[in-house]
């Protein structure tokens, strides 16, 4: 009985917490299209997300492309088949591990960031500050960040996803010594618009919970430094795990939708 009970409030507490994370998503973006509009704002938040996170997204997708390779030709040599392996390195690439690489990594690195500053701003009582004055902490804190979430993770994903090809075509020209013409014709035959799309699609849904989700336990902050602690580690584990969770509903849709 006492674990039925557990369970119960764990459901209760999971589907507030989902309630909460979506109004303050909402809210964010209708703060968007809402003036004053301050452009050094977000370009500062596009240049913390992008510049800051493109070395560590594109050295991952080298080696997992690389090593995508490797394990494709291994399985379709079985079959005499593995000169197909740039279509098979492509297509996983940019429909699915692209765009949840780039996306986990940026919520690991940036999401983390983003509730530390903004917790560190709770805890020391600087947003309660900037309500007193008249100003709106989500438009200014929060709106910024969804805006340049939705727009530097799908030029991420589409350096990650140029980057891990490029990977396996280094392992599939050292191992089976196919001409370097044959894998990127097999790679552009593969690839079409609709896959294009899939993949990119994704990442500005998933732009928007790495921003949302660091502001949210950011705002929640108490409990000083340990509190602040605290927001980070919860963020990049909620953000890692809703990310996988809806990259599933979503492939979903796009394979309805394309």
């Amino acid at each position: 009985m006492s674990i039925l009970l557990s369970m119960d409030a764990a459901v209760k507490k999971g589907i507030l917490l989902v309630g909460q994370i979506s109004v303050l998503a909402v809210k964010g973006f209708v703060g968007i299209f809402i003036p004053p509009f301050n452009l050094k704002l977000v370009l500062r938040e596009i240049d913390n997300f992008g510049a800051g996170s493109l070395f560590l997204v594109d050295l991952i997708a080298l080696f997992t492309g690389m090593v995508m390779s490797l394990q494709t030709i291994y399985g379709l040599r079985m079959y005499g088949a593995e000169i197909y392996v740039g279509s098979v390195v492509s297509l996983s690439l940019v429909r699915e591990l692209g765009p949840v690489m780039a996306s986990i990594m940026v919520g690991a690195r940036v999401g983390s960031g983003i509730a530390a500053e903004i917790g560190a701003m709770q805890v020391t009582e600087q947003i309660d500050a900037m309500r007193a004055l008249g100003a709106n902490p989500i438009k200014k804190l929060v709106s910024p960040k969804i805006l340049a979430g939705m727009i530097t993770l799908p030029l991420l994903t589409v350096t990650a996803d140029i980057v891990g090809i490029f990977g396996g075509m280094v392992i599939a020209l050292f191992e089976l010594e196919i001409d370097r013409t044959f894998y990127i014709d097999s790679v552009l035959t593969t690839i079409t618009i609709s896959d294009l799309l899939s993949g990119i699609g994704k990442t500005v849904i998933f732009g928007v919970l790495v921003s949302v989700i660091g502001c949210y336990f950011g705002l929640r902050t108490t409990g000083g430094t340990t509190g602040v602690g605290r927001s980070t580690t919860i963020t990049v584990v909620t953000t890692s795990i809703l990310i996988l969770i809806s990259d599933f509903f979503l492939t979903k849709l796009f394979l309805v939708v394309f």
